[in-house]
């Protein structure tokens, strides 16, 4: 078996794990999947077979099929003509459209969060960027990356905002995507842990404006430097 069937495999399974006791429907379903996407176990090319979602979830083809053209929508996924859907590989109109967005909701999030005075939103802040810490201590890079998505899921929460939640769930899903094309996981992620730390003192000392200001500087920066390294990479085979 090659590693990628291995790891659609390992997805499947936590997929299985996941499942609620009353059968959910679609859009539960496109979260689990958006999740897993989301968290790196399924990966750019991956191919995602009706049938084994069906099994794993232990819902119907039309509750996945709905699911899965959902995800198509969003740009999550790919469907190939006569082949079946797959991990959609982004470019560099993903990344500006996905960055437009994220300007908005981050920095938006922080200036008129409902919970950004909150205790408890301000530690899960400060805990997804002492968790990237922890991970950079054992230089574990992927670590890092998961602890970056974290982070910023945590700063959108503070907006206290379901339906922003979801929404990001889905630009964070795009974004693992968009990373895992980058070349060198270490040089992308490593400086911006310091700065996920200067913003999450900057909440927790009640600098709203400053902290939003900074988060605004911080995607422009990596939305350029992620554009840049596009421009780079060779070209897609196949």
């Amino acid at each position: 078996m090659t590693d990628a069937n291995t790891a659609v495999q390992d997805a499947l399974a936590s997929l299985a794990a996941s499942r609620a006791v009353v059968v959910p429907a679609a859009e539960r379903v496109a979260d689990q999947i958006r999740v897993e996407v989301a968290e790196a176990r399924l990966r750019v090319g991956a191919r995602l077979p009706e049938q084994a979602l069906c099994t794993a979830l232990q819902v119907s083809r039309n509750t996945v099929r709905e699911a899965l053209s959902q995800l198509v929508a969003e740009r999550v996924l790919v469907r190939v003509p006569n082949r079946g859907v797959f991990v959609a590989r982004p470019g560099a109109d993903d990344i500006r459209d996905v960055y437009s967005a994220r300007m908005v909701i981050e920095p938006g999030a922080i200036r008129y969060g409902a919970r950004v005075t909150d205790p408890v939103a301000l530690s899960a802040v400060r805990g997804a960027y002492l968790e990237g810490r922890a991970a950079a201590d054992v230089a574990d890079w992927t670590g890092i990356a998961d602890a970056n998505q974290h982070f910023h899921r945590e700063i959108v929460a503070l907006a206290g905002s379901p339906r922003l939640e979801r929404e990001m769930g889905r630009l964070l899903a795009e974004m693992r995507l968009v990373f895992q094309r980058m070349p060198e996981v270490r040089e992308f992620h490593e400086p911006y842990l310091a700065r996920n730390g200067e913003i999450a003192a900057m909440l927790t000392d009640g600098e709203v404006e400053k902290a939003a200001d900074e988060l605004a500087r911080y995607l422009v920066s990596a939305r350029d430097q992620l554009l840049d390294a596009y421009a780079r990479l060779p070209a897609p085979s196949g």
